[in-house]
Formats: structure tokens, C-alpha cells, sequence
């Protein structure tokens, strides 16, 4: 799969980065929130609840963009096999092979 940008075209935002920094944004907000509020700050517990509110956010965005890559993923590669074992179908191509091995062995 390839994509080509026309001259004046901006190449796209790289999401899963760009979610990445937001979270760790949001994170460390929550820290310095927290810190400020085990000093005494409790008015920082408003800016706690917020950027526990964000950070929640941030990580249903990452994990939504996770997925969206995980399924590029896949459609880039196609579907290989079908996600089952057949063991029947094993067994039988093992004993193809022996009988194989014993005719080669046998000439």
C-alpha cells in the first residue's frame, strides 16, 4: 500500500505519537496535581479530577489508535490461515511425510 502526496500536500500527522505526548502530558499533570494536593494544595484537587478525567481520554485515544494500526496491519498482510489448527489435516501431512521418508529410504 503506498500513498503519494501532490506537491503542496502536508503529509499526515503521525496520531499514535501525537496520542502518545498527549498522555504523557496528561500525566504528568496528574503527578504535579497529586504532589500539590499531598503538600496541603487542596485546591488542587479540581486539577486532579481533571487530569484524571484526561488521562482517561488520552488512553482510550491511544488504544483506539492502536487497534485502527493493528487492523492496517492486517489488511496490509492479508488474512493468513484462518486462526484455527486442524489437527486432523496435521496428523494427515505427518503421515504423508513419513511415507515419504520411508519410500526415499526404501529406493
Amino acid at each position: 500500500m503506498t500513498i503519494k502526496f501532490s506537491v503542496g500536500d502536508e503529509p499526515p500527522v503521525d496520531l499514535l505519537a501525537a496520542t502518545e505526548q498527549l498522555y504523557q502530558s496528561t500525566a504528568e499533570d496528574l503527578v504535579r496535581a497529586l504532589n500539590a494536593i499531598k503538600a496541603g494544595q487542596i485546591d488542587e484537587a479540581k486539577a486532579a479530577a481533571q487530569a484524571v478525567r484526561d488521562l482517561k481520554a488520552a488512553f482510550q485515544m491511544v488504544m483506539d489508535e492502536r487497534g485502527r494500526v493493528d487492523k492496517l496491519r492486517k489488511q496490509v498482510a492479508g488474512a493468513v490461515g484462518t486462526g484455527e489448527l486442524n489437527l486432523h489435516a496435521a496428523r494427515d501431512e505427518i503421515g504423508r511425510r513419513l511415507a515419504c521418508l520411508r519410500n526415499a529410504a526404501g529406493s
